[in-house]
């Protein structure tokens, strides 16, 4: 078998929107250093399951450690080549400009999403945490028509700078480069959820030599200033 850093044919992936710029950054790197291509295409993260699910080829995915236990389990990846990459928590924004509400605690929180005019989330692990959130405050019904969930791959701090969602919320690393708005800050730590996020290599991979020396490099000391720089944690 020809070694990884000979190999010229581009390492292929696919991710959530979550990891989209921390991956555009480090394969950027990882082939300036190696000489080895790598195109990762970043897409929402439930099209990115079903498309690896669909029998689309791919040398890698980069998911949340959940969406890739399952597709461990329906036979679409190894388990064996899984690593963490990075921790994501969950963040707030606001219009560029406008008032920043008090979220330093749960209550103070609630407060803020009870008085939005809308509330804009995403179809992925976020999303499905604030879902649960706010059921457990118990004012799920409440701001029922208040809710903007954000189509797959659309990032929310888009509809936040349109004026689409008053208060969005989002993984920090999708929202922290985005114009037009204001991050707030992290949910409280009380009602903060940490998202593992992880790469394991596909079983239709023909190079996967290629793709375990592109995972060592990802979770390498050398890619944690990268992942910092984007609001994530080295996992």
């Amino acid at each position: 078998m020809v070694s990884g850093h000979t190999v010229r044919t581009p390492i292929t992936g696919i991710s959530s929107m979550a990891t989209r710029q921390v991956l555009a950054e480090l394969a950027a790197t990882y082939e300036r250093l190696s000489g080895q291509p790598v195109a990762i295409e970043s897409v929402g993260g439930v099209d990115a399951a079903r498309r690896i699910q669909d029998g689309e080829a791919f040398d890698i995915v980069v998911l949340a450690a959940d969406a890739l236990d399952r597709l461990a389990a329906a036979g679409c990846v190894d388990p064996a080549s899984r690593v963490a990459l990075a921790r994501s928590g969950i963040a707030m924004a606001v219009a560029a400009g406008q008032p920043h509400p008090d979220v330093r605690t749960e209550a103070a929180l609630r407060d803020a999403v009870l008085g939005a005019r809308s509330i804009g989330y995403s179809t992925g692990p976020s999303g499905t945490h604030l879902t649960r959130l706010f059921e457990r405050w118990g004012i799920a019904e409440t701001i029922a028509s208040r809710i903007v969930q954000a189509p797959p791959g659309v990032p929310v701090g888009a509809l936040v700078a349109r004026g689409d969602v008053a208060l969005g919320f989002q993984q920090l690393s999708e929202l922290i480069h985005l114009p037009g708005i204001d991050v707030i800050g992290a949910l409280p730590p009380e009602a903060q959820s940490m998202t593992v996020f992880a790469a394991a290599i596909c079983t239709l991979s023909n190079q996967r030599e290629a793709a375990q020396a592109l995972l060592a490099f990802l979770t390498s000391r050398e890619a944690d200033g990268v992942k910092s720089g984007n609001g994530m944690e080295p996992a």
